[in-house]
């Protein structure tokens, strides 16, 4: 698992390098395809998700508005889920264009929070619906909006549906390690973008 992990945080950042403004959601979205070929995953588990702008705000299951142009000041997120020698990676990341002060915070925010739900899980060793309870207030104290219809879920060895043990966030046990993906998705308060951050618990 945390080799597929690895692998998948490589492909995130040797896309995130590639992505330029002037460039559209869906060419970004080829170029992921293409970075995952060149690294050898064995397959894709879940539909690769590369998001611009507003559509930072769309959960998994939603749809993007159109084929959005990334600008010179902007934020964006990418989500990828491919299988590793055998093993599902899932990993996803906020990135910006440019010098935005409150994108940069808000891209900052999705990985602090992330960070204080983690540990949270290592030091308290809570159930997974507590880990959601604190991650939105800990959202709320920091001034940002958490996304609750994103709960987290967990991975193992390839195909996901056989093992998939509902949503993190609903799941009234202690989660254990290197077997749950931590997804964090917030708002901001005002603006029309959020952020995105995900990793296995590990």
């Amino acid at each position: 698992m945390r080799y597929a992990q690895a692998m998948t945080w490589r492909a995130i950042e040797a896309l995130s390098k590639l992505i330029r403004p002037g460039m559209l959601e869906s060419e970004a979205r080829e170029l992921g395809k293409k970075v995952l070929a060149d690294l050898d995953m064995q397959r894709i588990w879940h539909p690769l998700l590369v998001r611009f702008g507003a559509n930072t705000l769309k959960t998994f299951k939603e749809r993007s508005d159109g084929d959005p142009v990334l600008g010179e000041n902007d934020i964006y997120f990418i989500d990828m889920g491919a299988v590793w020698q055998g093993h599902e990676g899932d990993a996803g990341a906020t990135f910006i264009t440019g010098s935005d002060p409150e994108m940069a915070a808000c891209a900052r925010a999705a990985k602090e929070l992330f960070d204080r739900v983690e540990q949270r899980w290592k030091n308290d060793k809570v159930v997974g619906l507590e880990l959601y309870r604190f991650a939105e207030e800990q959202a709320k104290e920091m001034g940002w909006v958490l996304n609750l219809d994103i709960k987290g879920h967990r991975v193992s060895d390839f195909p996901h549906a056989i093992y998939r043990g509902g949503d993190l966030g609903d799941f009234d046990q202690f989660p254990n390690e290197g077997l749950w993906i931590l997804e964090i998705q917030i708002a901001h308060p005002s603006g029309a973008y959020g952020a995105f951050y995900e990793d296995l618990l590990a």
